[in-house]
């Protein structure tokens, strides 16, 4: 119950539907939900932990403001960890796991033609965990679950999404392609790229 409700917060705080300086209510949450408060609070102690909410007094709990240094120390965090998934990926990616990687970039390309946000972020967010997976490394995998939600809000951010499935496509490539060194390269100016855009659009000034 207490991870349902979770994921159930944390997917509305990624798509949106909860925004910055918004606040949760205990009460109000868990009558919407339809459970008790205790995995409500449980909810929010743990959407704390992992850097979604923050309680600026006692009684009052919102969605948390991320800062440009909050934004920036995530990319720096993505950057080390996902051009080592990728170059992982490229290295240990047999035909499952290729098939799997083209399986949801079909998928991507078919919500991106059609314009459907939700759909492009969901498949863009699971287009990097399959490259996780694929880089079979345990102790990747517990380092970068904790910022999962949080990578997850920052790649819904970027809306340039023919340039997204464009990128993710080159990505594919380089892992396809068996060449770790390419597929890290690769990965490096993907996140960049990704950075560069995503910082002009949170921080415009």
């Amino acid at each position: 119950m207490r991870q349902r409700v979770v994921d159930e917060l944390r997917e509305r705080i990624v798509t949106g539907k909860l925004k910055p300086g918004d606040r949760l209510v205990e009460r109000d949450l868990a009558e919407g939900l339809g459970v008790s408060r205790l995995p409500v609070r449980e909810a929010i102690r743990a959407l704390e932990s992992e850097g979604f909410l923050e309680t600026p007094s006692p009684r009052r709990v919102v969605v948390r403001q991320l800062s440009r240094v909050d934004v920036e120390e995530l990319f720096d965090v993505r950057e080390a960890l996902e051009v080592l998934a990728c170059g992982l990926a490229a290295e240990r990616a047999g035909d499952t796991g290729l098939a799997r990687l083209e399986e949801i970039l079909k998928r991507a390309a078919e919500a991106t033609d059609s314009g459907q946000g939700a759909r492009i972020t969901e498949a863009n967010n699971r287009f990097h965990e399959e490259i996780l997976a694929v880089a079979d490394h345990r102790l990747l995998s517990s380092l970068m679950h904790p910022l999962e939600g949080r990578l997850a809000w920052l790649t819904g951010q970027n809306e340039h999404w023919n340039d997204l499935l464009t990128e993710h496509r080159r990505l594919y490539d380089a892992i396809a392609s068996g060449d770790p060194e390419r597929a890290k390269a690769c990965a490096l100016e993907h996140v960049r790229v990704n950075r560069a855009v995503t910082m002009g659009l949170l921080f415009p000034e």
